[in-house]
Formats: C-alpha cells, structure tokens, sequence
C-alpha cells in the first residue's frame, strides 16, 4: 500500500432514501440466495496454510530484492507468477496470448525500467464477456538507503499469494466441471507504490472492456493482525463494499455469516476517514469508473513500509481464513444466475 495520498475533487451530495428505495435495499438484502454451497465450501478448503507459506516465503525472500517496480527482482518475481499459472494450466489471456501488460517506464513515476502487470484467467463458461477482477499489487519498495531489502511480506505478498492460491481452486473447480460461470481475472499490478499506476495502466488500456467488468475484490495486506486487535485475531477490515452496490455488501455480508464468522470491521469505510484508505489502493481506480469493489485489508502494523515486514511474522491462519472468504465471495458473485447491479446513488467520496 502506497504511504501518500491523492486528493480527489468528487463532490457528495446526501438524499434522503424514500420508503419505496428503503422497501427495494431490503427485498434485495432478503434475496441474495448463496449458489452450490457444497462446491463453494470444497474448493476453498484447498486454500491451505502450507501453501501460502510456501508461496510467501519465496515472494518475500531475498531473491527478489523488494521487488521495485521496473528492476530485477521484480521482473524475477512476475516471471515466477507465469511459471506458476502455466504450470497449472491457468492461461494467459487469449486476446494478447501473454501473462504480461506492459506498463512503460513514462507512465510510471521516477522510474527508468519498463514494467509488468501479470494476469491469469479462467474464462466463464456461461457467460464468459461478464469478468471478475481480484488483484494484489506485486511490488514493493526494494532495497532501502542503508541496503536493507524491504520484504513486503504482508505489503503486499500476503495479497500476492492469495490471488495464486484462490486460482488454483477455481482451476480446480474448473477441471471438475464446476463453473465458474463467469470468467476471472487474477490482477497483479506493479506500480501500487509509485500512486498506484499499474491499476491506472489498466483502467486506461483495458484487456476486457469497463462495463463488462462486474466487480473488483482487491487484496493489499491480509496477513498480519493490527494493534486494535490483538485480542482478536478473527478479523479483516472491509472498505468500499457498499460505496456503488448494496447488493455487493449483502453478498459480502451473507457469505461471512454463513461460513466463516469473521468480524468484518468498516472502521475505514467511514466517509472522511482520515487515513483515507478507500483511496489508496488500486481498487480505487476502478470505483472511479462505477465498477463495485471490495478492499480487503488488515491495518498498519509496527512492520509496514520497513524492511522488518518479513514472512515469519504472517498469522497464516488468519491469511488462509481471510483468503478463504475473498475466495467464497467470488464464488457467489462467478456463479449467482445475475450479475450485481449499482446502486440508484453512490458513494464515491473518500
């Protein structure tokens, strides 16, 4: 997650619900029916904690130096994500055949190396022009002055190797005859910490157009526990989830409270937040342009931003739980008979 913040100039202007939309939010809240629990529950048990630790411990190691957007151990890391999704026979997207976006070295900030956004897709069998996007940012910050490599174990590694894991239980689901119905992509944006341009890149250059684009589930540091809950462990923080489509949050919500029992916390989807974390990861430049989108994150912890967020201190418990329901929500929202609509009125404000 980028530490700087960019101001928007959206204006908000507050209407009072009438009966008839209060009557509509709530026949909607009371429809959202859960679609093959039985699969949904099957395949997001293969999300195991040996295998995020096993991904995470490479992602977050010293062979690919911080992963600096345009250097070589960021190169070395996207090139580790291709061999991993062609050796699971999860496809590059057929339009461009390649893993790889390229975002040029002018479009990022002080950066003098081209770089890449990664993608993998398993194409809907259904209604494969409908796409879901869940993302993680790949880079980090590289080395540090004192040459200090900066892991990013939790920033964003741990958002990293949830996308590598929830792809390979849909193949999985897939292989089987399992859906989804719906096609998915699994985004892995470099850029975050530059202002988040590889998101940008990609809402300006899209691979599958804007208006065919359902929802955005982004992932920036799920794997750590804040101070707020150290006591509490069974916890995500959820921003953003109702900003454009209610029916996004119910369905957020009734996945929760069906399977999992994590106390979503929207301490920081409150309008005006100081920390002003709605606007600082990439699912922002998709709300931007009234995609629905759900930010899933942790909270800063005494490691973010230092060269100390290193893999032996990720809960991976708490990854494989929180991965679990990313996993489940898309689930619903790949399979459901109907794509979720927008709301009447938004909330796009940070």
């Amino acid at each position: 997650m980028k530490t700087f913040c960019i101001l928007s100039a959206f204006v908000f202007v507050g209407t009072c619900a009438t009966p008839k939309y209060t009557t509509k939010i709530k026949n909607l809240k009371d429809s959202i029916i859960l679609v093959d629990s039985v699969n949904a529950i099957k395949y997001a048990k293969s999300i195991t904690t040996t295998e995020l630790k096993t991904h995470l411990y490479t992602i977050a190691s010293d062979s690919f130096q911080g992963r600096e957007s345009g250097t070589k151990g960021h190169k070395k890391a996207a090139l580790y994500l291709k061999k991993y999704y062609k050796a699971q026979d999860i496809k590059p997207i057929p339009k461009i055949n390649s893993y790889f976006q390229t975002v040029p070295a002018s479009f990022l900030e002080n950066n003098k190396q081209d770089s890449n956004n990664v993608l993998a897709y398993i194409e809907g069998y259904e209604m494969p022009e409908e796409v879901i996007i869940l993302s993680a940012h790949l880079d980090h910050l590289g080395i540090n002055n004192n040459g200090n490599i900066n892991y990013g174990a939790d920033d964003d590694g741990s958002g990293t190797v949830a996308l590598m894991e929830m792809a390979q239980a849909f193949k999985q689901a897939k292989n089987e005859g399992n859906g989804p119905k719906r096609s998915l992509l699994f985004l892995h944006f470099t850029g975050e910490e530059l202002g988040k341009k590889g998101s940008e890149f990609y809402i300006e250059n899209p691979i599958f157009p804007l208006k065919n684009t359902v929802a955005n589930l982004n992932i920036d540091m799920i794997g750590r526990v804040d101070n707020k809950h150290k006591t509490n462990t069974n916890y995500v923080y959820l921003i953003g989830s109702d900003r454009l489509s209610k029916e996004l949050h119910y369905i957020s919500e009734k996945v929760n409270n069906s399977y999992y029992n994590l106390d979503l916390d929207y301490k920081y989807n409150v309008i005006g937040e100081s920390n002003n974390y709605y606007g600082r990861s990439d699912h922002y430049n998709f709300a931007k342009k009234n995609i629905p989108v759900i930010f899933y994150f942790n909270g800063e912890h005494d490691d973010y931003h230092k060269h100390s967020d290193t893999p032996d201190k990720i809960n991976y418990k708490v990854l494989q739980k929180r991965t679990q329901l990313i996993f489940t929500t898309a689930w619903q929202l790949a399979n459901q008979e109907k794509r979720i609509v927008l709301d009447e009125t938004n909330q796009l404000l940070n």
